[in-house]
């Protein structure tokens, strides 16, 4: 028999799923913090990307192979691969030298990018309310940045690079709308082991035996997760759900609080707060409008 929730059930399970894929992301960005001091960022997307194709075979030996070569928009699909490969890069090189809860604070302001950047590349009308809340946003990402010469490392030059490039590619992603979430996590799978295997060799460690099956688990978390966020979409409204994967924040200071004695400083927690308050506006002030009613008006 099919258990197939629905209203108040359906809702109470989208938001455990989005709960749980929120926590497995994290606990897969710690593993890979604690990984890249020992092995090369590129030798972790090498053998991560490759356990995650792994996982997806049976997805796209079902679908067939069509799906995946005869797509809308072929030059877009390719930039939203450099772009999806350029940011998961340039996060786990971040955290190599920077708290975890640090580098996910400049990856939670991309939903800020994203809506001060939709006029220009989307043709979507922005109000002057998002305007503040995206001036905000910004307001924020300075705070917890501090930008001085000594807190403007290379890691953190690179995060805020690697956070434009992952707000690039969630534009992208919005235009690839018609694209089946299997196809475009496949070339992204691709275009990440393509340049593991290409930075790989430049400091190769044999990881053991353990540590290779770590280096595999997080593309089979990675894949567990992304389907816990995508079956918790599709059993409840997205306001309902959505603000959950915020609790990553939470996750990241706890975990590199027990795993790696990181303290979260001050400056970044009020950042923190910021970035997520103006996210969470930006987020429901788009999704009221979208809800539909010709009488909402976003002057």
């Amino acid at each position: 028999m099919n258990f197939s929730p629905t209203g108040n059930a359906a809702a109470r399970l989208g938001i455990v799923l989005m709960l749980l894929g929120a926590l497995l992301f994290t606990l897969n960005d710690t593993v890979g913090k604690w990984l890249v001091s020992t092995y090369s960022v590129g030798q972790l997307l090498l053998i991560r990307s490759g356990a995650a194709i792994l996982v997806l075979a049976p997805f796209l030996w079902r679908g067939g192979l069509t799906p995946l070569f005869k797509v809308e928009r072929p030059g877009m699909q390719a930039l939203r691969v450099l772009l999806a490969s350029g940011e998961v890069y340039a996060f786990y090189f971040a955290v190599i030298y920077l708290p975890l809860a640090d580098a996910m604070t400049y990856w939670l302001a991309a939903p800020i990018y994203v809506a001060a950047l939709s006029p220009f590349l989307l043709g979507e009308k922005v109000g002057w309310r998002r305007w503040t809340a995206i001036f905000l946003g910004f307001c924020g990402v300075l705070i917890a940045l501090e930008p001085s010469s000594a807190t403007l490392t290379p890691a953190a030059i690179i995060s805020i690079l690697g956070s434009l490039a992952f707000t690039f590619m969630l534009i992208s992603s919005r235009i690839l709308r018609g694209t089946p979430d299997v196809t475009l996590v496949f070339w992204q799978m691709i275009g990440a082991a393509v340049v593991g295997l290409a930075t790989a060799p430049f400091g190769w460690v044999t990881p053991d035996l353990r540590d290779f099956l770590l280096l595999a688990l997080l593309g089979v978390v990675a894949m567990g997760a992304h389907v816990c966020i995508n079956r918790a979409l599709k059993l409840a409204d997205a306001a309902t759900v959505v603000p959950f994967q915020y609790t990553q924040l939470f996750w990241a200071i706890l975990f590199g609080w027990l795993v790696f004695s990181d303290v979260p400083r001050l400056n970044m927690m009020i950042g923190a707060t910021i970035i997520v308050a103006s996210g969470l506006f930006i987020f429901f002030r788009e999704h009221q409008l979208k809800r539909g009613n010709a009488d909402i008006v976003d002057p």
